[in-house]
């Protein structure tokens, strides 16, 4: 069962494989694994022990950030996520923590989210992958329906205020004009715009 894996410069944390969406674009349609993880599907989902454990068991002068992004949406192990970084900031953990996500914490946990990140997850990166919200439910298809979609926005402008690094990401696989709409609609929630390159091949 992988747990942690390198990708780049950063080491990923991989906490389940539960999702709210079905995106078409996911590298979870593409192959099992990413990076150093020959498969990301958990034959059960880790405790927070051994999360902790084998980030631990890791060397962080070879790592650039620490980063909770698997074949999951991580906010399903949100309170889990919180313990392991308390623990790590309580150790004086030299890496930023990044938590990659698509920012239905607030639906998925039934309550607001961002306020219990504060002072734990150093920078958060949002999957806005669209410009409207009839577009993000055809290619995203969020259990959530359309209200993900204001969700998404919602959680990013409250993060803003409280975490150090906001950004929101879209892939390249859409077209130029939808790529700008992204770029305003980020801008406007006082977060940091990405373009991701699609590829079926990491």
């Amino acid at each position: 069962m992988t747990i942690t894996y390198t990708y780049g410069k950063n080491l990923y944390v991989n906490t389940t494989n539960r999702c709210d969406m079905n995106c078409e674009f996911c590298l979870r349609a593409s192959g099992d694994g990413v990076g150093s993880a020959d498969s990301l599907w958990l034959e059960r989902e880790p405790t927070r022990e051994e999360i902790l454990a084998d980030i631990l068991a890791r060397d962080p002068s070879a790592f650039a950030q620490l980063v909770f992004c698997g074949y999951g949406e991580p906010t399903y192990r949100l309170e889990d996520i919180l313990w392991v970084c308390r623990e790590l900031k309580q150790r004086q953990y030299p890496l930023p923590i990044r938590m990659d996500t698509n920012g239905h914490s607030d639906l998925i946990n039934g309550k607001p989210t961002v306020p219990l990140m504060a002072g734990l997850i150093d920078v958060l990166s949002i999957s806005l992958n669209n410009g409207t919200a009839r577009a993000y439910v055809d290619r995203c298809h969020p259990v959530f329906g359309e209200a993900a979609y204001q969700a998404m926005q919602d959680f990013t402008r409250q993060a803003a205020a409280v975490i150090p690094t906001v950004l929101m990401t879209v892939v390249d696989n859409m077209p130029a004009e939808e790529i700008e709409q992204c770029r305003k609609i980020c801008e406007g929630l006082g977060a940091t715009f990405r373009v991701r390159h699609y590829s079926t091949n990491w």
